[in-house]
């Protein structure tokens, strides 16, 4: 490994120094309220998530657990957060936003994506994009060097493999068990609903327009997709089984593996690709919609194993 270059060490020690002051974390309140830094980054995780704890928080924001606690009810006494008993486990206190709390936030989101896009909107688009590869690249060496390990670039340097290999089945199943176990407790019918997919989906991928792509990081599959050609019929293809685990969102994994996925599909000749999902899964909601796709339909159902507000997207070809 090379020693880092000096030159390189200092400019991102001074362009890290002008982001502080440029973004208010010098002053005592942050994005124009009257919360402070802690409160603001608080209220951002709250509100991106449903499974949320004090213990999250203290593990997110690098704070002591009483500082949190602290942070917690000073939250709960202005009206911006409440406790709720989590549905799987009673013993389990997971936060919530208060509709006043819906109201900061909202303009808190407004006031940095106005610094920001008054900030990159002169800049040239290939610059844009130095900058947010740049930023969220720093962000993860960071991350990684703080926990000591190289999971970051390990994650960024993450294969993409197509179609089926031995074992295949059970590590995309176990991987989506227990990320939806940990997400909102989803159990075994769940893991069972997978598997059994799975299982009668890979009996058909001689079909050419069937396929499935695996992403491995150190030899482990982190994350996976699909492209159904079949079981819609028509000019419409089915997205499955897609999902990147936690330590590697960020990374570009999941873009990655959705391009290869609407490759594929056009490639193919369908004029659109429709996925099954439900309300909540923000993070996963806003790669779909820079990919092209738009929320058709949004229901009550219980294909997951309990009622939940499932959602349709869907793309058509450009």
């Amino acid at each position: 490994m090379t020693t880092a270059n000096p030159e390189h060490i200092e400019t991102i020690r001074s362009a890290s120094r002008t982001l502080v002051r440029e973004l208010g974390f010098m002053g005592r309140n942050l994005a124009e309220s009257d919360l402070s830094p802690s409160g603001v980054h608080a209220l951002l995780e709250i509100g991106d998530r449903e499974d949320v704890t004090a213990k999250h928080l203290s593990e997110t924001l690098l704070l002591e657990k009483s500082t949190v606690s602290r942070l917690v009810r000073s939250l709960i006494e202005r009206n911006e957060i409440r406790e709720v008993v989590a549905r799987h486990d009673g013993r389990i206190k997971q936060l919530r936003l208060t509709t006043k709390g819906k109201r900061t936030l909202a303009a808190i989101n407004r006031f940095a994506v106005n610094r920001v896009t008054g900030a990159i909107t002169p800049l040239p688009h290939a610059t844009r994009d130095t900058i947010a590869t740049g930023l969220s690249t720093y962000a993860h060496a960071l991350k990684a060097a703080r926990k000591g390990s190289g999971a970051a670039h390990s994650y960024r340097m993450a294969t993409v493999e197509t179609g089926y290999e031995p074992g295949l089945i059970g590590h995309v199943a176990k991987m989506h068990g227990l990320a939806y176990h940990k997400l909102d407790g989803f159990g075994a019918p769940f893991e069972a609903k997978v598997a059994g997919g799975l299982a009668e989906f890979a009996t058909r991928l001689d079909n050419p327009v069937n396929q499935i792509w695996t992403a491995r990081s150190s030899g482990r599959i982190v994350g996976s997709i699909a492209i159904d050609g079949e079981s819609l019929g028509g000019d419409t293809a089915h997205l499955r089984w897609f999902l990147v685990e936690d330590g590697g969102r960020g990374s570009g994994i999941g873009s990655r593996l959705i391009r290869e996925a609407m490759d594929h599909s056009d490639r193919h000749g369908f004029e659109r690709i429709k996925l099954w999902t439900y309300k909540g899964l923000d993070v996963a909601r806003a790669l779909y919609e820079k990919n092209g796709f738009v929320l058709a339909e949004e229901y009550t159902g219980d294909q997951w194993g309990r009622e939940l507000q499932e959602q349709i997207f869907t793309r058509d070809r450009l």
